[in-house]
């Protein structure tokens, strides 16, 4: 782990970081200690992969950021032109132009005083770009998944369907996985149902057909999406319903579906091996060309 977060650095030590329209080198990137994102959690964040100068399904992924900032009703004053000019202007001065990932923020932006009300943020949004180079080429292992008590709630609460900077929830139900041993925890639905992943959206497989939660308690993933999308147009049965942990136990095969890993395998879950092999499944391989295939 110490030399992947090594590399990691090594590799992105000298990026240049977007903030406000502006480019500041890494070590000189800051905003405000009274930003809402820094004080509250109080934003919206998108991720996006630059594949061969391409950022891979960016209209769905600037869609969603607008719908959530409408949803917590932050104006940003920018027109989706405009959030990928920003996008190709910090692209073109890091000089990157595939195996990329960007880290879209926008957040209420600067308060006068550090509480909770909207009306307290005095200059309006704050737009952050973060973009890395990411080596999306090199092969992943199976990954080990832990079922933790934290739930993807309802959408009275906090609604998962909202890409939000505040991601505690998530936070314990992964330092709950990585505290037994697990890569990443599974999460259950308020209901008892497996929902998803502390970041990702989460797939079994059994029979040959394919099976994903509801859809009511989980991010409105775009990768998740075009999953379902290349099995419905290759005649591979998807089931989106509410299965519990006893299907996924005795699951042929598992895979996590995200923006930066794209889909990948799973090898345990809760000491449960899953599949016959640390390998991907044949499902799972498929399906994971058909996606790319959609780049």
């Amino acid at each position: 782990m110490t030399n992947n977060i090594e590399t990691h650095l090594s590799k992105n030590k000298d990026i240049l970081i977007y903030i406000n329209g502006s480019l500041h080198r890494r070590q000189d990137a800051k905003i405000s200690v009274y930003d809402s994102g820094f004080l509250m959690g109080d934003g919206i964040w998108e991720g996006l992969r630059l594949v061969n100068g391409s950022w891979i399904f960016l209209d769905e992924h600037l869609d969603r950021l607008f719908e959530g900032l409408k949803a917590i009703d932050i104006n940003l004053p920018m027109s989706k032109n405009d959030v990928i000019a920003a996008l190709e202007k910090t692209r073109a001065a890091n000089n990157m132009d595939t195996n990329a990932h960007a880290r879209l923020m926008v957040t209420r932006g600067e308060k006068s005083k550090p509480f909770q009300q909207p009306d307290l943020s005095i200059d309006g949004p704050s737009l952050v770009i973060i973009l890395e180079h990411s080596d999306d080429a090199k092969p992943t292992k199976g990954i080990t998944l832990a079922t933790v008590p934290q739930v993807r709630g309802l959408p009275t609460s906090q609604d998962p369907k909202l890409n939000s900077h505040s991601k505690l929830n998530c936070i314990l139900a992964c330092i709950q996985a990585k505290k037994i041993g697990a890569d990443e925890a599974l999460m259950l639905d308020p209901h008892g149902f497996v929902n998803t992943t502390n970041s990702c959206n989460f797939f079994i497989v059994k029979n040959g057909e394919v099976y994903t939660s509801s859809g009511d308690y989980c991010m409105n993933g775009i990768t998740r999406k075009k999953v379902i999308h290349v099995c419905k147009q290759n005649n591979i049965t998807v089931h989106e319903k509410n299965y519990s942990l006893v299907d996924v136990y005795s699951a042929d095969e598992a895979f996590i579906t995200g923006t930066l890993g794209s889909l990948r395998h799973v090898i345990n879950i809760d000491g449960r091996k899953i599949g016959e092999s640390i390998e991907p499944g044949p499902i799972n391989t498929k399906l994971k060309r058909l996606y790319l295939e959609l780049h």
